[in-house]
């Protein structure tokens, strides 16, 4: 499961010029563009993205339309997708293409058109490959680019707190640095649970440094097999409940939502955010003047040492049963055009899935750089967890931060529930 950086992550800068009616250096990215034409086509696209990568995908819809005469009718209902998806699954009224979100193989494939008689297959970095295809060596998505990101941060705030985060190895030692920083006037790490996603992505980046990152004592195989003793669990929800009851998340962690996150980490009100590298690149969308950056996340024991996160991020595939298959088709592989992966992939800051497009990941590429070496480890839920399961995390995240007495326990037994009842569907 352990993957390393290193070269993969050196992109360098594009100068992005307009997407509409250019022409590619790729020949993958022309392939099937003669096919469908027809007005009366409307293709559906669905996202989870959302903020500033979200709008670059409705630049490039529109751009596609404008070139093709093909509509396509693009939505990103946000929070909601997940359950939207799961209707939609259930009643088989799938969109045209959708973004898979990290689970192109484990829960979509059987809905999607393989995609690996398309020409830039071959060119898919060998970093995201095995994450996008399945036993039968089948990919399933086009991967626009990587998500490869640890926590992000607002430097002045660490600055003014006394807070360096190199010597922050362990999740003691952040525990420590969330203590200054609260002394010094400012909300240590920003959650924004109206958006239930965001308490799940808290629990999905930090279990593997408590489950699978160090060798001494790690839980992979018992997750892979279902004989997890979830009374571990308690070590992880006991973490995040002792961090609420210290005042170390915003007083409205429950209301608030994932735009304010941005808005106070840019406005230099907060310290720290678990989000992707992208929130850097809307935070200074807010304020071009704030001084962000990225560090791995802690381990949970001086025998370990920190990591990073990695996967699908910008994931696209087409419904196998669409009824514009040609036009769907013409439209993939119009998004893997050269210029349009490093549009995606750099307003999203982040490295792009192909070896024919790079991006500009801006004041990110340092911090890729600097941490070229550290490990790597997939999403905890995409590998080690039945489908479904992300919801369970949030709902139990919910319930602590909501300071229910008996949160822990709750968590505890609602997600050993769950996996079992989830693991052998």
């Amino acid at each position: 499961m352990k993957r390393r950086l290193l070269s993969i992550l050196m992109c360098g800068l594009l100068t992005i010029t307009t997407v509409a009616g250019c022409a590619s250096s790729n020949d993958s990215g022309d392939k099937g563009n003669d096919s469908a034409k027809s007005e009366d086509i409307t293709l559906t696209f669905m996202t989870n993205l959302v903020g500033v990568p979200a709008e670059a995908l409705e630049e490039v819809s529109n751009n596609f339309t404008e070139e093709t005469g093909i509509n396509v009718e693009f939505s990103a209902p946000g929070s909601n997708y997940e359950e939207l998806m799961k209707t939609k699954m259930a009643a088989n009224d799938l969109p045209d293409i959708w973004t898979t979100h990290g689970w192109s193989v484990a829960r979509y494939s059987e809905y999607l058109r393989p995609l690996t008689d398309q020409e830039w297959v071959k060119d898919i970095k060998q970093a995201i490959k095995p994450m996008i295809t399945d036993d039968n060596g089948d990919v399933f998505v086009l991967p626009v680019n990587m998500d490869i990101a640890g926590i992000v941060y607002n430097v002045d705030v660490l600055e003014k707190s006394g807070v360096n985060v190199d010597e922050l190895k362990t999740w003691s030692d952040f525990e420590v640095a969330l203590q200054k920083i609260k002394d010094a006037g400012f909300t240590p790490i920003h959650m924004g649970g109206k958006d239930s996603w965001t308490i799940g992505q808290f629990f999905d980046w930090v279990a593997p440094s408590f489950y699978i990152t160090d060798d001494s004592k790690n839980y992979r195989e018992e997750l892979l097999d279902g004989t997890f003793d979830w009374n571990l669990w308690g070590e992880i929800a006991t973490m995040f409940e002792k961090w609420n009851k210290a005042g170390y998340f915003n007083v409205d962690s429950l209301t608030s939502d994932y735009l304010t996150d941005i808005k106070s980490l840019a406005e230099g009100k907060v310290a720290f955010e678990f989000y992707g590298n992208s929130a850097i690149t809307e935070a200074l969308g807010v304020n071009p003047d704030a001084k962000l950056g990225m560090m791995p996340i802690p381990s949970n024991s001086e025998a370990d040492e920190p990591s990073l996160i990695a996967g699908e991020r910008i994931a696209i595939g087409m419904n196998k049963d669409s009824k514009n298959e040609e036009a769907a088709l013409q439209f993939i592989n119009y998004l893997a055009r050269e210029e349009v992966v490093s549009l995606l992939a750099s307003k999203d800051g982040m490295p792009t899935g192909l070896t024919y497009a790079t991006a500009d990941t801006g004041v990110v590429q340092p911090y890729y750089d600097k941490y070229a070496d550290v490990e790597t480890f997939p999403y905890f839920d995409r590998v080690y967890l039945p489908s479904g399961m992300w919801d369970d995390m949030c709902i139990t995240g919910a319930d602590i931060l909501s300071n229910k007495e008996t949160a822990v326990n709750d968590a505890i037994k609602h997600m050993e529930q769950s996996f079992k009842d989830k693991f052998n569907q």
